[in-house]
């Protein structure tokens, strides 16, 4: 089928707001035209943990074009209300490598980074801890994980599942503390200005945010502001990964410099190397898994302890073990997550936090069983289906995992009955081949609300505060808008990506197409109910999004399932992955070429979850050493070869009522896991440690 035709419910739609990020005519965050705008350089710490006796500023504020030096004993104060990462130049206290701790403006940012080099600080160092191992003495159960879910759970008798088990795999599993690194560093313009009459400060901001109503919310008692107050403008987002799904120190530090300098907007673009510091990161995560299983390989009992690495900053525990609670039919289950806290910067959310991590330990352990039982590792997911959710009893809104995995097995290639490892040497390549499960949660958050608006002949104004990170929400809701209204999608005016426009809420944890789209749904069917077929030019409404009580009777989550090939030189045990396959079950897909894209770049992010990514942290000094793109590896384009992804025709009505569910991050849950798995079926060396290395592999090699 063309991809161009009709597909899935959803129309094949080139990107709108293509033809201006090609032109260059689509303004990112930096890029907004203000008049007379200074430029921000900060200075951060080079202590992980202490404390600033003196900052001498004497060189830096007498050089020409200087017109600010922000320390923490002269930077504006900030209320009561901020707390962890908000805490910006308020006080003496370093708490981690790379804390902001001073901030030079001048009339250009060459003028700024020579002034900066001036700053002289003394500091009185304390012992710090920046080393993450799961039997820390500090380990400590928190009271939530992120997403809000409980850190432990059990049901059924787990001991005496394993007591009488019939085969048992007890395997420790980690992955290494990853960055987000988006081609569009974090930026921000920042703007104060009294406004007229009664005086108020007036706050903009035009940062690169996922959620510019939730910069709002965070900040605005922050700074002392009413929401009124105060606008965020972000149109345009060169990709974030989660990591601009709120705000961070730079927005704080950028509205600070804004309110010395009322009147002159202050432009601060976050430079590549202190990425690795103040705007999150995915934590270091540790998996003890046990798997109890009878000699079938069905599962009677697992257990699944999460350790992750936390901040003294701010609490931040990656819900690790989450993701095995439901995903297969076993009795006897208990988790368990335990944070550790150290002298580092806060973490964050990177694409699919905690799923991606740990469905990476889970995923390979279910290999392993599979080894161990001899039974093909696809045949033994399916003999765990369960029929209902089994954490909650509900029954599945759609659920079409098996299909995934038959269908996705036989376009893919799979053979059970080759399964013995490191027999399979084409001429100086050891091949093989794995597979693991996605799953992602089905999550729609409830409060956006959309503005329509006839202009009309047909033509309608569509308007709601969400934004477009790359995923092509640009795209995906003009259809969403044109399809409830029943007119073509060149007679949708879409408005987007500004806080001056009705609610919306996050682009994060796969929600926004989901919440978005729902509001204008409900809009347009209210529209539609006051005006008729024929609204009068000028009729408008407005409505929000309620909260979906179908979800009380059901559970909505999105599978997949993720096929990998991986070729190791004989040699050199250099690794590549030349294809992979993803099949995947998410409801109806609005946009087939968007989702396409996410699909594939969710996978290519597996990929390099599984061979490339990883942050070193110094444990003497406390910072990442490899802070920049040219150690801090991930593919490029000869690296990702033939990655393809496709989804079952589907429509979820349970889910959303557009039919569809979210897709921007199930694309790299499970990936990493089926690329290790390949490399065990090519060499038979069990990776359990993320990323891969040569050197895992050598004494695997044959020898000539």
């Amino acid at each position: 089928m063309s991809p161009e035709q009709i597909r899935a419910g959803g129309r094949s739609t080139a990107r709108i707001d293509g033809p201006r990020k090609v032109a260059g005519t689509a303004p990112y965050a930096y890029e907004h035209p203000v008049p007379d705008p200074v430029h921000l350089v900060p200075l951060t710490s080079t202590i992980a943990r202490g404390s600033i006796d003196r900052i001498d500023t004497t060189a830096a504020e007498d050089m020409p074009g200087v017109l600010a030096v922000l320390t923490p004993w002269n930077a504006p104060r900030l209320t009561g209300e901020a707390e962890g990462e908000y805490v910006v130049l308020q006080n003496p206290e370093v708490r981690y490598r790379g804390q902001i701790v001073a901030a030079v403006v001048a009339e250009t940012s060459e003028i700024a980074r020579e002034a900066c080099d001036l700053l002289d600080l003394e500091y009185t160092p304390a012992d710090h801890d920046v080393v993450f191992h799961a039997d820390h003495p500090g380990a400590y159960t928190p009271e939530t994980v992120n997403g809000g879910f409980d850190p432990d759970t059990q049901r059924g008798d787990v001991d005496a599942a394993f007591a009488h088990a019939e085969t048992v795999i007890d395997r420790w599993y980690s992955t290494p503390e990853e960055h987000n690194n988006p081609l569009e560093p974090h930026t921000v313009v920042a703007l104060w200005r009294e406004s007229a009459p009664d005086g108020e400060p007036t706050l903009t901001l035009y940062t690169s945010t996922q959620h510019p109503h939730g910069v709002v919310e965070a900040l605005a008692p922050v700074l002392g502001l009413d929401a009124a107050a105060m606008r965020v403008i972000c149109p345009y987002i060169g990709g974030g990964f989660g990591s601009k799904g709120g705000p961070h120190a730079h927005d704080v530090l950028g509205a600070l410099a804004a309110r010395a300098l009322p009147g002159r907007a202050v432009k601060f673009a976050v430079p590549r190397h202190d990425m690795f510091g103040y705007v999150g990161y995915r934590a270091p995560t540790a998996s003890h898994i046990r798997l109890a299983a009878d000699h079938e390989g069905r599962l009677t009992g697992l257990v699944h302890e999460a350790f992750t690495q936390s901040s003294r900053v701010t609490e931040f525990v990656e819900q690790a073990a989450v993701p095995l609670r439901n995903l297969y039919d076993v009795p006897n289950v208990r988790t368990s997550h335990r944070a550790i806290t150290l002298d580092v910067p806060a973490p964050f959310w990177m694409r699919a936090p905690g799923e991606a991590p740990g469905m990476f330990a889970g995923e390979v352990a279910l290999d392993e069983l599979a080894a161990e039982l001899g039974i093909d590792p696809i045949d033994l997911r399916i003999r765990n289906e369960p029929e209902t959710d089994p954490e909650t009893g509900l029954p599945w809104s759609s659920r079409r995992l098996v299909e995934c995995l038959r269908q996705g097995a036989e376009r893919f290639g799979w053979d059970p009955a080759d399964r013995a490892p490191g027999t399979r040497l084409r001429g100086r390549t050891l091949v093989g081949t794995g597979v693991a499960v996605a799953t992602y949660p089905h999550m729609v958050s409830p409060g956006s609300e959309a503005h329509i608006r006839h202009l009309g002949e047909g033509r309608f104004s569509v308007r709601i505060g969400a934004t477009d990170l790359g995923t092509g929400a640009w795209t995906a809701l003009t259809l969403i808008a044109a399809d409830a209204l029943h007119c073509r999608p060149e007679d949708v005016h879409l408005e987007i990506g500004d806080s001056a426009l009705p609610h919306g809420t996050v682009a994060g944890g796969s929600s926004g197409t989901s919440s978005w789209g729902t509001a204008i749904v409900t809009a347009a069917e209210q529209f539609g109910k006051r005006f008729g077929d024929t609204p009068p030019p000028g009729a408008e409404l407005s409505a929000t999004a309620a909260e979906n009580r179908e979800l009380e009777h059901c559970t909505a989550q999105s599978f997949g399932a993720h096929f990998a090939e991986v070729q190791v030189d004989a040699d050199t045990g250099e690794i590549t992955v030349p294809r992979m396959f993803g099949l995947f079950s998410v409801g109806r897909v609005i946009n087939p070429r968007t989702a396409r894209s996410q699909f594939i770049g969710g996978m290519s992010f597996g990929i390099s979850m599984a061979l490339f990514e990883e942050s070193i942290r110094d444990p003497r000094f406390g910072h990442v050493i490899n802070h920049d793109l040219a150690e801090y590896h991930v593919p490029t384009h000869a690296d990702i070869r033939e990655v393809e992804a496709d989804w079952l025709d589907d429509e979820d009505l349970h889910a959303t009522p557009m039919g569809s569910r979210g897709i921007g991050e199930i694309g790299i849950v499970g990936s990493a896991a089926a690329v290790v798995n390949a490399v065990w079926h090519a060499t038979g060396v069990r990776v359990r440690d993320l990323p891969v290395r040569l050197d895992d592999l050598l004494d695997a090699l044959p020898e000539r």
